[in-house]
């Protein structure tokens, strides 16, 4: 496997989750007694800890003093999640690996299933790997839709599906292993003429594949693991799972 940097995006302020009330960003909401970023962290510990950047925005300062032995990157304003990896470019320069992208909000993704996304993505020669996968549970994610080989098409937010669309169980997990360069130069490519005026991660694999760029999948069954801490519910959801651990 090529060398792998990790990009963890911990910038979210947490309004449907109202940390507001608290005075702390999302990835600092605790689950079990420990911030959710924690979870996180200690999935990714097979990775030297300077070769995990921290992207941060709100509280910043808050983020960086509770996990201060890795570099960061700021992201201010959160203009969307590809903004977000645009942020951190200045941490990936001269790199010519293989980048992980992860939410630092998602506390129940295990070390395996990153390791089961790199190993595809380092043995089938692609730009792009997708992590995805099946879950019992209700997720507004996007549906994966492939071609009538079993290759990636692209990807449909639940907003935008039609009913055929959302019967599909195959879900975005939401992370993503890229070849650096390619990254990189896919970034500067992004628009923001959308609705929320944001730059999109989700877009880069469709640049990438425009231009003749291999994509991937790495479908596995997440079930719990895919929960993105949003609302208070999903919150509680993930603090039953760790505590039951």
């Amino acid at each position: 496997m090529s060398k792998v940097k990790a990009i963890v995006l911990a910038a979210g302020k947490g309004t449907r989750l109202h940390s507001e009330q608290f005075d702390i960003p999302k990835v600092l909401r605790t689950a079990n007694g420990q911030p959710l970023l924690h979870y996180v962290l200690d999935a990714l510990s097979f990775l030297p800890r300077e070769d995990v950047v921290l992207v941060v925005g709100y509280k910043a300062d808050r983020v960086i003093a509770r996990f201060p032995n890795y570099p960061y990157a700021l992201q201010e304003p959160q203009n969307g999640t590809g903004h977000a990896v645009q942020c951190a470019k200045d941490k990936l320069t001269g790199f010519d690996g293989t980048v992980l992208v992860c939410c630092g909000d998602m506390p129940l993704l295990k070390r395996e299933t990153y390791e089961a996304l790199l190993q595809v993505h380092a043995g089938n020669d692609c730009v792009c790997t997708f992590l995805t996968g099946f879950t019992d549970l209700e997720m507004p994610f996007g549906r994966i839709l492939r071609d009538d080989q079993g290759g990636f098409i692209r990807v449909v937010e639940e907003r935008d599906c039609t009913p055929e669309q959302l019967k599909i169980r195959e879900l975005n997990a939401g992370v993503y292993a890229f070849d650096c360069q390619e990254l990189l130069s896919c970034l500067d490519l992004l628009k923001n003429d959308n609705a929320q005026r944001e730059y999109y991660l989700t877009d880069v694999p469709e640049l990438m594949r425009q231009r003749g760029g291999k994509i991937g999948l790495c479908c596995v069954e997440l079930g719990a693991q895919i929960i993105g801490v949003n609302t208070p519910e999903q919150l509680q959801m993930a603090e039953d799972i760790l505590r039951s651990e």
